[in-house]
């Protein structure tokens, strides 16, 4: 049973407390009926006005009852409503962040959209129908107690409108369903033209991207249509069947009457009875719509969270030191079968820097997200200080490490929060890591400082400032574990000089790092150079000294002699 099921069946003690209230809601349905049948067959007849006055105020008193039973009815929808949200709302964000790691090109926030229909129709009055239908054979009863022929007509005609419903169903299931999916791609295409807007802009690719989109957003609104179309029609023809058939049994009571077989009373109550009873289905044939879009996000909830089970707590760790082994690693991005890399064997003691180079498509990248825990192995082990990177608490490692992607995302806060990643602010390791950083006096100089709102993830600074800062977050509170993927990529001269300093300075604390660069400064200043092609380790040796700008791959590959031996030094 996935955690939704969990929650829906935790909220079952408040769907039948409604259950209750609806049960006396439809008691008193009763009133108005009865009420009528009085005054037509009691007061009329015998002229008493104490009758009809006792009668008037028993049953104002009785609607009065009803009207504060459907407000609390409704009040507990909603709260069930916002109850599942709570519940759910987190277990459901942390299995979209995890489907984002399995599937990195394919993020999407549908799942929240999914959790509100499904709250809203939970706390809607399209669910009122639900629990008022089971009552329709009360009131058919009550009807047959008036005469059984109004009972036979009242079961004929909501067989009808059953028949109707399952019609409905029937043909508008797949359409809406096929509907939701396209409208959920088209969705997800703008996002993600949206995340690239300048680049569409700049080159004039907006047209073209445009019309993919409209494509897909066109097979919605057709698919939508012909639904629409469908359950339009037999909305309408429940409509109108409902209001015949609440007519035709006031034919049905007059012929009737004019038999002696029934009061006037009842005629006129049995034609109110009549329609209180089709009421609910006709109610659930016109919410339809509704329920089957909460139908299918509730199927799509439950298909992420079967997908991306929840973390089974282990045995927490100690803090780590900071070694690292990869063992025999092979691996490749979520979702492809080939690996990228290939028996990785690598050593790196605490506080040893080793730089990444190789030509594109090397791995590098694919390196430094196995070696964070970000993407899963297919074969071999990746250690932190002897322990599996996939045992460690994702919560208690994370401050342990500091990651540096090619891609800089800052997030709507202050800079400082940005920096402290978003938990409590230390103003003091937050100043530390931005003067390891060496961005303390650009920070200073922004509007606000530290306090300086980035919105838009930072979209006001430079690829360089947003760089400097998010290097200032992986150094920050001091981790073990560092890796930086092209740290230099945005940097300025005085921006190089001051990574180079901040290389130093982890080296004396013994902060073991990674660093993937080209740069002749950096790989000059590293422990050891690992040189990687077609997703291979082709040399791990100590950097040459060398006077040139920036050394090539070939200039890194050692000698035969050096391989074997910086081989032999990998397996060591």
């Amino acid at each position: 049973m996935n955690d939704l099921r969990k929650v829906l069946n935790y909220c079952r003690g408040s769907f039948l407390h409604v259950g209750i209230f609806s049960l006396f809601i439809n008691l008193l349905m009763l009133v108005p009926p009865l009420y009528m049948l009085q005054v037509y067959d009691r007061v009329i007849t015998t002229r008493s006005a104490e009758t009809l006055l006792m009668l008037t105020l028993v049953v104002v008193f009785l609607f009065m009852v009803m009207g504060g039973l459907e407000l609390m009815r409704s009040r507990i929808l909603v709260r069930v409503g916002n109850k599942l949200d709570v519940l759910i709302s987190p277990r459901l964000y942390h299995a979209m962040f995890q489907r984002t790691l399995m599937m990195p090109g394919k993020p999407s926030a549908q799942p929240l959209s999914d959790l509100t229909a499904l709250r809203q129709f939970l706390s809607g009055n399209g669910l009122f129908a639900f629990f008022d239908t089971p009552w329709v054979p009360i009131y058919i009863a009550v009807l047959a107690l008036f005469h059984p022929w109004f009972g036979l007509f009242a079961i004929a005609a909501a067989a009808v409108l059953i028949i109707v419903a399952l019609i409905n169903e029937w043909s508008t299931r797949a359409l809406l369903s096929e509907a939701n999916g396209q409208h959920v791609a088209a969705q997800d295409l703008a996002n993600s033209n949206l995340r690239n807007a300048e680049v569409l802009h700049a080159m004039g690719m907006l047209q073209g991207i445009q019309g993919r989109w409209t494509a897909r957003h066109r097979e919605y609104l057709v698919l939508q249509s012909k639904a629409s179309d469908r359950a339009g029609l037999l909305t309408n023809t429940s409509k109108v069947l409902r209001l015949m058939f609440q007519s035709l049994i006031l034919g049905l009571g007059a012929w009737l009457v004019l038999a002696g077989d029934i009061t006037p009373g009842m005629m006129i109550a049995g034609s109110i009875l009549m329609g209180r009873a089709l009421a609910p289905i006709d109610q659930m044939i016109n919410g339809w719509k509704g329920y089957s879009g909460a139908r299918t996000a509730r199927g799509r909830l439950e298909e992420l969270l079967d997908a991306v089970p929840a973390p089974t707590p282990g045995m927490p760790l100690p803090q780590p030191k900071g070694t690292l082994t990869l063992e025999g690693v092979n691996a490749a991005p979520p979702g492809e079968r080939l690996p990228t890399l290939h028996n990785i064997d690598l050593q790196m003691a605490k506080g040893e820097h080793i730089a990444i180079v190789g030509p594109s498509a090397s791995g590098k990248s694919t390196l430094a997200r196995i070696v964070l825990g970000i993407w899963p192995v297919q074969l071999g082990n990746v250690r932190l200080d002897g322990a599996d990177i996939t045992q460690w608490d994702r919560m208690a490692l994370g401050p342990c490490l500091g990651y540096l992607p090619q891609d800089i995302e800052l997030f709507d806060g202050t800079v400082a929060e940005n920096i402290a990643r978003f938990q409590d602010v230390d103003a003091a390791a937050v100043v530390e890591a931005a003067n390891l950083a060496g961005v303390h006096g650009m920070i200073l100089s922004l509007p606000d400082g530290y306090d300086t709102m980035l919105n838009h993830g930072g979209a006001s600074l430079s690829a360089g400032q947003r760089q400097r800062i998010g290097l200032a977050r992986a150094l920050y509170d001091n981790p073990v574990l560092v890796v930086l993927d092209e740290p230099d990529a945005n940097l300025d001269e005085s921006g190089e000089v001051a990574l180079s300093n901040c290389l130093k300075q982890l080296q004396r604390r013994g902060t073991t790092a990674l660093i993937i660069s080209h740069r002749q400064r950096l790989l000059q200043q590293v422990d050891r150079v690992l040189v990687m092609r077609d997703g291979r380790i082709s040399s791990l040796a100590p950097p040459r000294h060398s006077s040139t700008a920036a050394p090539t791959v070939t200039a890194l590959r050692p000698s035969a002699r050096g391989h074997n031996r910086s081989s032999e030094e990998s397996r060591s």
